[in-house]
C-alpha cells in the first residue's frame, strides 16, 4: 500500500499501488471541495494529468482550471477536440494553432482540395464554423476518452511520419528524446508536450467562432473556469502577429524543429544576423515616422510614450530608438515617471498590506502633467527627483527647457495610461506598445505562451544581477501578471505602433543560460512545478552560444554583455 499526502487539505491516506490520480481524487472528493471541476494534478510539484499511476509513496495536489497548470491542460485538450474535428468534418484540412488572441487562441485554418480561381484557399464561412462547432460538442457528449501511449521516438516520429506531420517528426528528431508520449482521440493521432484531461467530457466551457481569416478558439475564464473568458478584439496585436509571421517566412521558419534543423546545418549565426536586422529596420521605420510627424506644421509629436509587460524590451528598445532619432536630427531626452512617485507612504497597498507599486496612484500624474504641459509651452520646468532609499521625492535644482529639436521619451508600466497625459493633446503622443510575441510554435499544434518568453528572460536577468533566485522569480510572476493585466494591456490597442521583440532563435540562446538557473529550483517548493514545466519546454530546442548576438541586441538586456547602460 501507497502513502498519498493530498495537500489540498493535508490528509495522508493509504492507496494500492498502481492506482491512479482519479482513484486518489475519488476517496478525497468530498472533503477537498475545490470550487471548480478538477483537470488535473500536481505529483511531487510536477504537473500530471489524472490518469497517471502512482507506484510510490506521493504528495498530490489537485487543480481546476485556475492554476496555471490546470488551465494549460484544460486548453490543450480542447486543442485536441479541435483538431480531430477538423479531420472528421475536412479530412486532410490543415490546422495551425498559433498563438493567443482576444483571450482565446488564434488558429489559422486550411481545408484541403478547395481551391478558388486565384490560388488561395477559400475563406472559412460561417457553415464551415457552425460544422466544426457541432462536431466538437458530438466529441464531448460521447465523453470520448484522450489515450496517451509511450513509444520509442523512432516508433512515435514513424506514427507521425506515416500521416505526414512533417512538423512533429522535425521536433522529435531533434529533441534528442529516448521515449516521447503521443494521444489518440477515437482514431485521431496527436503530440502534445504536457498531460491532457482523462475525456472530452471535462470540457464543459468552449466556443468556436470565425476571426480574420480563421478560427478563434475561446477558452473559460481564469477566474471563473465556468465561464468563457471575455473577448476582447485586439486587431492591431493581430497585425503584429502578422508581421512576425511574414518574418518567419522570409527565415524559412515556423517552429522547434525547423529552428534546430538550421541550427544543426550551421545557420545560427545567420538567423541572428537577419533576426536582429529585421528587428532594426522596424526601429528605423519607427524613428522615421514620428521624425515626420515631428515636423509637421501642425500638431507636431512631442512626446513618445512606450510601455509594454515584464521583460518586454523596453529599456534596450528605448536606447536604440534614441540613437535612430538621433540619426534623423532629433535630440531624444528621457522624462521618467519613477520621478513622480508619491513619497512611500502615500503608496497605494494591496490587501495583504504590501505596497502595491504598479498601482498608477503610485504617480503623481496631475503633477507630471502639469510638467509636461508646461514644457510643451516652451517653459523652463524644475523636475523632481525620486530618492529610493528615503522614499521621498525631492528638488535638487534639475531643470528641463525643450529645444526646437527635442522630442520627449517617457518609459514605463503606465505610458499608455490615459490618466498619466489626459491633457496632453493625443495629436503631440507618439504611442509605443512592445512585447515578445513569440511566433515560433514547437509544432502546429503546441504553440509558445507569449508570457513563457519574458518569464524565462526575466529569470535569467534576475540571476544574473544577483537580485532573485529563479524560485523567487517564479513565486513573483503571478502577481507581475495580475499587474498586467490590470494597468497595461487594456491599453495595448491604443499604441500608434507596435514593436515584437522576440527573436526566432531566442529560446536556442537563452537555454545555453536557462538550464543550469532553472535546475537550482528545490523539488520540495511549490515554484519547482513551473520550473520543471520551462526546462522540459526548452530542451525541445538545440542550445546556441550568445556570443554572436549583437552588444545591442534586446537580448543582451537579459544575458547580460550590452553594450548600453542601464
Amino acid at each position: 500500500m501507497l502513502q498519498i499526502r493530498c495537500k489540498n487539505n493535508n490528509v495522508t491516506k493509504s492507496f494500492p499501488e498502481g492506482c491512479s490520480l482519479l482513484d486518489v481524487y475519488q476517496e478525497f472528493q468530498d472533503e477537498i471541495q475545490l470550487p471548480y471541476p478538477v483537470v488535473s494534478a500536481k505529483v511531487n510539484n510536477a504537473s500530471q494529468g489524472l490518469k497517471f499511476r502512482l507506484y510510490q509513496n506521493r504528495d498530490v495536489e489537485f487543480l481546476d482550471a485556475r492554476e496555471g497548470s490546470g488551465h494549460r491542460v484544460y486548453v490543450r485538450s480542447l486543442s485536441f477536440v479541435l483538431y480531430k474535428a477538423t479531420q472528421d468534418v475536412f479530412p486532410g484540412s490543415k490546422l495551425f494553432i498559433e498563438h493567443s488572441l482576444c483571450r482565446g487562441y488564434y488558429c489559422n485554418f486550411k481545408k484541403k482540395g478547395m481551391v478558388s480561381t486565384n490560388s488561395h484557399a477559400e475563406p472559412l464561412t460561417d457553415e464551415d464554423v457552425a460544422l466544426l462547432r457541432q462536431r466538437m460538442q458530438e466529441i464531448v457528449n460521447l465523453d470520448m476518452p484522450f489515450r496517451r501511449t509511450e513509444a520509442t521516438n523512432e516508433e512515435a516520429i514513424r506514427v507521425f511520419a506515416e500521416r505526414g506531420f512533417s512538423d512533429k517528426v522535425k521536433l522529435l528528431e531533434t529533441s534528442g528524446q529516448i521515449y516521447s508520449d503521443y494521444y489518440t482521440l477515437g482514431d485521431t493521432v496527436d503530440y502534445y508536450y504536457g498531460p491532457l484531461v482523462p475525456s472530452a467530457g471535462y470540457l464543459k466551457v468552449w466556443g468556436l467562432e470565425r476571426y480574420e481569416q480563421g478560427l478563434l478558439l475561446r477558452v473559460p475564464d481564469w477566474n471563473n473556469p465556468n465561464q468563457l473568458a471575455e473577448k476582447v478584439d485586439q486587431p492591431k496585436t493581430f497585425e503584429m502577429f502578422a508581421e512576425k509571421t511574414k518574418w518567419d517566412i522570409i527565415m524559412r521558419l515556423s517552429n522547434a524543429g525547423d529552428v534546430n534543423k538550421a541550427i544543426m546545418r550551421g545557420y545560427a549565426s545567420e538567423l541572428i544576423q537577419v533576426s536582429e536586422a529585421l528587428q532594426e529596420k522596424k526601429i528605423v521605420q519607427i524613428a522615421e515616422d514620428i521624425e515626420s510627424r515631428f515636423h509637421r506644421e501642425q500638431d507636431p509629436v512631442r512626446i513618445v510614450l512606450i510601455t509594454g509587460p515584464s521583460s518586454s524590451g523596453k529599456t534596450t528598445f528605448c536606447k536604440r530608438l534614441s540613437v535612430q532619432l538621433l540619426a534623423c536630427g532629433l535630440r531624444p531626452v528621457s522624462f521618467s515617471t519613477d520621478d513622480y512617485f508619491v513619497n512611500r507612504e502615500d503608496t497605494p497597498k494591496l490587501p495583504n498590506g504590501d505596497y502595491d507599486f504598479d498601482n498608477i496612484e503610485t504617480v503623481e500624474y496631475s503633477l507630471l502633467e502639469d510638467h509636461l504641459l508646461r514644457l510643451m509651452q516652451g517653459e523652463r520646468v524644475e523636475i523632481p527627483e525620486y530618492n529610493f532609499v528615503t522614499g521621498k521625492r525631492e528638488w535638487n535644482g534639475k531643470k528641463l527647457k525643450l529645444g526646437s529639436d527635442t522630442v520627449l521619451i517617457i518609459e514605463g508600466i503606465h505610458a499608455l495610461n490615459p490618466l498619466l497625459t489626459k491633457k496632453v493633446p493625443d495629436s503631440l503622443k507618439y504611442k509605443i506598445y512592445i512585447s515578445a510575441l513569440t511566433s515560433i510554435s514547437l509544432d502546429d499544434h503546441n504553440w509558445i505562451p507569449v508570457r513563457d518568453n519574458r518569464l524565462l528572460r526575466r529569470i535569467i536577468r534576475d540571476y544574473n544581477k544577483g537580485a532573485f533566485t529563479a524560485q523567487q522569480t517564479i513565486a513573483q510572476w503571478k502577481n507581475v501578471c495580475e499587474a498586467e493585466n490590470q494597468w497595461i494591456f487594456p491599453y495595448q490597442e491604443s499604441a500608434d505602433v507596435m514593436f515584437n521583440s522576440a527573436l526566432n532563435i531566442e529560446f536556442a540562446v537563452l537555454r545555453t543560460h536557462a538550464e543550469i538557473i532553472l535546475s537550482s529550483v528545490p523539488k520540495n517548493c511549490p515554484e519547482y512545478s513551473e520550473a520543471h514545466r520551462l526546462l522540459k519546454f526548452i530542451h525541445f530546442f538545440l542550445p546556441v552560444s550568445d556570443k554572436e548576438i549583437p552588444p545591442t541586441s534586446i537580448m543582451r538586456e537579459f544575458v547580460g554583455g550590452s553594450s548600453f547602460k542601464y
